[in-house]
């Protein structure tokens, strides 16, 4: 195989996934929610999360997720569900704040003596790393998508590449939303523009989470 033939592939593979990674999702609103709520670093973190589960997955398809599905294929459908109640209940929790606090619950930290309601770094990580963990989205990719990209005879280190190259993709792409929404974020003074934001939020993900069921 020449060297162009790989380089071509490799051309195409960067440009689908690019598609991919800069297309709003799950993963992005759960980015943005966490923005909103704990500014840049919560972003930061979320997208942390979401790239050791991307990681996380890359590996366990690797080292043959497919024969679990292949032995178990209502598997994915759980994993599907999973995902939904995850999104879920994130939405339903944005909604609840936005109804309890004047201001959604979402702290600026133009606020001062005012704490983020998740100072736990872990908590956001953990965001991140549940909604890709239970992103039948992701499996598929890895499991259908990214082998449709290895020529023959590649070495074994091609896949290993093309994962690296995925969610290094992710990572930029969450990193650059969380930094543009707390710009944005810190234009939001008044307390009810954060209210609203809060609610619109727990709505998308709410959204979001029936799109995955249906």
């Amino acid at each position: 195989m020449s060297t162009t033939a790989f380089d071509s592939g490799y051309v195409a593979f960067f440009t689908f996934t690019f598609v991919l990674v800069v297309t709003p999702g799950s993963t992005t609103a759960v980015v943005v929610r966490n923005t909103l709520e704990g500014g840049r670093r919560a972003g930061y973190l979320t997208a942390l999360g979401a790239a050791v589960a991307n990681t996380s997955i890359a590996i366990a398809c690797g080292l043959g997720l497919s024969v679990l599905v292949s032995v178990w294929p209502g598997s994915l459908q759980v994993i599907r569900i999973g995902g939904a109640l995850f999104l879920a209940w994130l939405g339903a929790t944005s909604l609840y704040r936005a109804l309890r606090h004047a201001d959604g619950g979402i702290r600026l930290s133009l606020d001062r003596n005012a704490a983020p309601p998740r100072s736990h770094a872990a908590a956001y990580v953990g965001d991140g790393l549940g909604i890709n963990l239970l992103s039948p989205v992701i499996i598929s990719y890895y499991l259908s998508v990214v082998p449709s990209f290895i020529p023959a005879g590649a070495t074994r280190f091609y896949y290993s590449g093309l994962a690296a190259t995925h969610v290094g993709l992710a990572v930029a792409c969450h990193a650059v939303w969380a930094t543009a929404l707390d710009a944005m974020r810190r234009w939001f003074v008044a307390p009810w523009t954060r209210r609203t934001l809060q609610a619109a939020t727990g709505i998308a993900l709410l959204a979001l989470a029936v799109k995955v069921i249906a």
